[in-house]
């Protein structure tokens, strides 16, 4: 079949003819197949792994008509006959699969590419997507809590809530949808036009999946795609220069608006804070000389004083919505009735002057160097998988804020090592040098040893968790554990 063809094909056609390979057999991969199955194509599914969820689902598809290989070695051989294949995020380039279907130029879509061709041209619901290195969960999720709070149908989709091809081929259409997407997904993607999107930040994470000589420069591209072809707004970070620039390089449509959003007083067409308001300056007609209240900060934590980078999550959803014409009172109502997710600086206990801050979440040097920034002075717990990251800068920006550091993990002597070049009066305690016991009793232990009254114990581990953990869920969740049995009246 003619890439052309292909091309012409969406949610009306007939996909009878099209033989297609989904690569990973995960949500989205499921999603994939399955909605492919029902499109009329000839679907072979592919993982290297099983599991009695994905056997199940398998059996589900096979009874269909499809192909599905479950098995060591299954993705390594691309089969003959294919016209498309779909990849779940996080297959790199190099993977054999990948390599073989460029080598025969056949197309490589992502799941995210293949939901924007199957939405449905007489209720096309509008995108609202979301990107950046570190905040993307939490600003899609305060976006749908406003886009709840205006009264529309919406949903969180894509890196997070429901796989985006099941969502958009839901037969109840959808008014909006708020789109999470990662770098890993925005690679596969040729073909989206949001009607508005942000980049919330830039930061090195991920540079194991590219190349080693061009990483930052190809996982900042990547970034920079979800820009390509948005209708209404580019929302930017004016605390980040370079998702400005990818604002400025991006192929809009004609009419599209850069918005800023900014900790500071905004400029006219920013979001941002006056005193302790967060205020438009952007979606208004008097935006030359006046602003819109939006919401106050006690709105965003019901009294405690939110972290920087939670503010500016809150502005960057807030940017969203109010571009797709959400009024003032939705945004506050929204942003009010916002709950994050565990493990965003949960705070866990309070004891004896001492704050206990699970924030496992932060899984690279930009992460933890946010939550960092929120507290002082911290004993700070690290280490885990750094994914190529480096921890020279994060060491210089908050060296004067730290009481101590806990390292575990993997890749604890990258951090050990930065702290030695640029804050070697700090005392390090490294839990993973020859102890025993569970690791997160040791490390609640090695705080209290190090924490003051005054001090917050802040778990933001600037790594990822796999190394000794299932995720970084569990990681908080271990800590968690741990800091109640060691600490009396924590909270539950």
């Amino acid at each position: 079949m003619s890439e052309r063809l292909l091309d012409s094909l969406g949610r009306h056609d007939s996909w009878d003819g099209v033989r297609a390979v989904v690569a990973g057999f995960g949500v989205s991969g499921f999603a994939a197949a399955d909605n492919l199955l029902f499109l009329g194509a000839s679907v072979t599914a592919l993982d290297e792994r099983t599991s009695p969820e994905k056997a199940e689902k398998a059996r589900l598809l096979e009874s269909l008509g499809a192909t599905i290989r479950l098995e060591p070695g299954a993705t390594e051989t691309l089969p003959d006959d294919v016209d498309l294949v779909v990849v779940s995020p996080g297959w790199m380039p190099s993977s054999p699969l990948l390599k073989q279907a460029a080598a025969r130029d056949i197309a490589v879509w992502g799941e995210v590419e293949l939901a924007w061709r199957l939405r449905d041209p007489d209720h096309a619901a509008p995108w609202l997507a979301i990107t950046g290195t570190n905040g993307k969960t939490t600003t899609v999720q305060m976006l749908q809590s406003i886009l709840t709070a205006a009264g529309l149908r919406s949903a969180c989709v894509g890196n997070v809530g429901r796989p985006i091809v099941e969502a958009v081929m839901d037969p109840e259409p959808y008014d909006v949808f708020a789109v999470e997407l990662s770098s890993f997904q925005l690679h596969y993607t040729q073909s989206m036009s949001a009607e508005s999107a942000v980049v919330l930040n830039i930061a090195e994470d991920h540079l194991d999946w590219y190349d080693a000589a061009t990483g930052m420069a190809d996982y900042t591209r990547d970034k920079g795609r979800i820009y390509e072809r948005v209708q209404r707004a580019c929302v930017y970070n004016v605390a980040d220069p370079e998702t400005e620039r990818l604002v400025v390089e991006a192929d809009v449509i004609e009419g599209a608006r850069a918005i800023g959003f900014t900790l500071g007083m905004p400029g006219i067409g920013m979001l941002g804070i006056v005193e302790d308001i967060l205020v438009d300056r952007a979606f208004i007609e008097e935006r030359a000389s006046s602003a819109a209240e939006l919401c106050t900060l006690d709105d965003l934590c019901q009294g405690a004083t939110p972290a920087p980078h939670f503010v500016a999550n809150a502005l960057a959803a807030a940017a969203l919505a109010r571009s797709h014409g959400v009024s003032q009172e939705a945004v506050r109502e929204g942003l009010m009735a916002f709950r994050p997710d565990g493990h965003r600086i949960a705070e866990v206990a309070q004891f004896e002057g001492v704050t206990w801050i699970d924030d496992s979440k932060a899984t690279n040097p930009h992460a933890a160097m946010s939550s960092l920034m929120a507290y002082d002075p911290v004993v700070w717990v690290a280490g885990g998988l750094a994914k190529g990251a480096r921890f020279d800068d994060l060491v210089q920006a908050v060296g004067g804020r730290l009481r101590g550091v806990v390292l575990l993990g993997q890749d604890r002597h990258l951090i050990a090592e930065a702290l030695s070049r640029h804050a070697p009066d700090v005392p390090v305690i490294d839990i993973g040098a020859g102890e025993t016991g569970p690791p997160m009793e040791r490390v609640v232990d090695a705080a209290v040893r190090l924490a003051h009254t005054g001090d917050t114990v802040l778990l933001a581990p600037g790594c990822a968790s796999m190394d000794m953990f299932a995720n970084y869920g569990a990681r908080g969740d271990e800590f968690a554990a741990a800091v109640r049995r060691r600490i009396p009246g924590s909270l539950d």
